[in-house]
């Protein structure tokens, strides 16, 4: 097993499985009925949607309780930036979900405090059509010959970009640059420039990287384009203190202070509000995207390094736990969301990890969606050259470290090098732990 993943437990979720380390006592709650002689079960389901999302996964279980009319499910849903830390709580109260989701960040603490449910048995049942699954997209969930989930999404990082302000500055799109091999770093600085200058209203940027301030992981892709990242590949040692790190924090610099075609941290200022250019997000925002009415969008791979294009690969599964109050129908209902028809529906937000959804009409041409050759562009020609976003058993003090770093370029408080060599001994004393 990987050293990050047999490192110390994080002191939180450990006293919890510590004090979880008895015998299971009885719970007398109605739930707690088994399925035997037609008893009511209702099971858990722990995600941390939006309303929309929550909407078709409501329409999913209802669908899912109709073949199997002795199960209920009831969805709780929990802020994404409370999650793990919910899940902890729920450990050391022994009251953690049937089935839940999780993300890629997630899965290394999991996995090292041994509270998932092996489901290795599903993907060897027939029915369940495995080989349909994406290979590449497994590999999260496995340890040592064993599956501790399934995904359901798995997109790739792409660049939303605003076709209007393109026009407006007489610029090629990202797409007719990617077409011919030339849509680059330096292809894209020089784009968000020339918006910037073309715009009417000095309230319109020519890109921003983040979702919100405190996403800077899908920066990244400029350090693995050039054939470096932020981390080595076994997770011990922090590297961003190469070229290509301290690059990235300079590209940043120059945009936010000297080309102005960066907004200032702080400021918040929307794609959806037509007065960003480019941003970097996950496929998944295009639920969001398709809201939009006052302007044309589409969406570009992410632009190349010397060594091509490396997009940030996010995803997302649904795991058991192992004190799960049901854990067979819990298993029915994970097959039946990660089966085929499950997949199929939710593609409407995720990209799918099934490879007959992947390429199908359903999830091409959605209503709202970009040109279906620009999803097969960006997505699915991209999906093969992704990296998967890391993830470590300390993962949120090395993210607080890293954006400390951040802080400092914000304020100008010190330069680019400066900076990723103190971010360097802070976390690589993390990773070592």
């Amino acid at each position: 097993m990987k050293k990050w993943l047999t490192g110390l437990l994080t002191l939180t979720l450990g006293v919890a499985l510590i004090g979880c380390a008895g015998q299971k006592q009885p719970n007398n709650t109605a739930e707690e009925a088994g399925s035997a002689g037609g008893e009511k079960v209702l099971l858990k389901f722990a995600t941390w949607g939006n309303p929309a999302q929550l909407e078709l996964y409501k329409g999913l279980t209802d669908a899912f309780t109709q073949q199997h009319p002795n199960i209920e499910v009831q969805i709780d849903t929990i802020p994404f930036a409370d999650y793990q830390q919910k899940m902890s709580v729920l450990a050391a109260g022994r009251e953690l979900p049937d089935i839940a989701w999780v993300s890629e960040r997630m899965v290394p603490q999991f996995m090292a405090n041994d509270i998932l449910a092996d489901v290795s048995d599903i993907v060897q049942d027939e029915a369940f059509d495995s080989a349909d699954i994406i290979p590449s997209t497994l590999e999260l969930f496995r340890q040592d010959g064993k599956l501790y989930g399934l995904p359901f999404s798995t997109p790739p990082s792409v660049v939303f970009y605003n076709e209007d302000l393109f026009k407006q500055a007489g610029l090629s799109t990202p797409n007719e640059l990617a077409e011919k091999g030339e849509w680059t770093w330096e292809k894209f600085e020089e784009a968000a420039k020339a918006i910037k200058t073309s715009a009417a209203s000095p309230n319109v940027y020519g890109a921003n990287f983040f979702r919100d301030w405190k996403t800077w992981i899908i920066l990244a892709s400029y350090s693995w384009s050039n054939g470096s990242g932020p981390f080595n590949p076994e997770m011990t040692e922090y590297t961003w203190n190469d070229q290509y790190g301290v690059e990235t924090l300079e590209m940043l610099k120059r945009m936010m202070f000297t080309d102005g075609s960066h907004p200032k941290a702080g400021e918040q200022v929307n794609f959806e509000s037509g007065q960003i250019g480019m941003i970097f997000d996950n496929y998944s925002f295009v639920s969001k995207a398709r809201e939009i009415q006052n302007f044309q969008w589409s969406i570009a791979p992410m632009p190349a390094g010397s060594k091509g294009s490396v997009p940030m690969m996010g995803q997302a599964g649904y795991v058991l736990f192992k004190d799960g109050k049901h854990p067979e129908e819990a298993k029915e209902l994970l097959k039946f969301l990660a089966g085929k028809e499950g997949v199929q529906k939710t593609s409407a937000f995720f990209v799918p990890p099934r490879q007959s959804v992947l390429n199908s009409e359903e999830f091409l041409n959605v209503e709202g969606n970009p040109d279906a050759g620009h999803i097969k562009q960006a997505v699915i020609d991209e999906m093969p050259k992704a990296v998967v976003q890391p993830g470590h058993i300390r993962w949120q003090n090395i993210d607080t470290e890293i954006l400390t770093g951040f802080d400092a370029l914000f304020a100008g408080r010190s330069e680019p090098q400066q900076i990723q060599d103190e971010v360097k001994s802070k976390v690589d004393a993390l990773l070592s732990k």
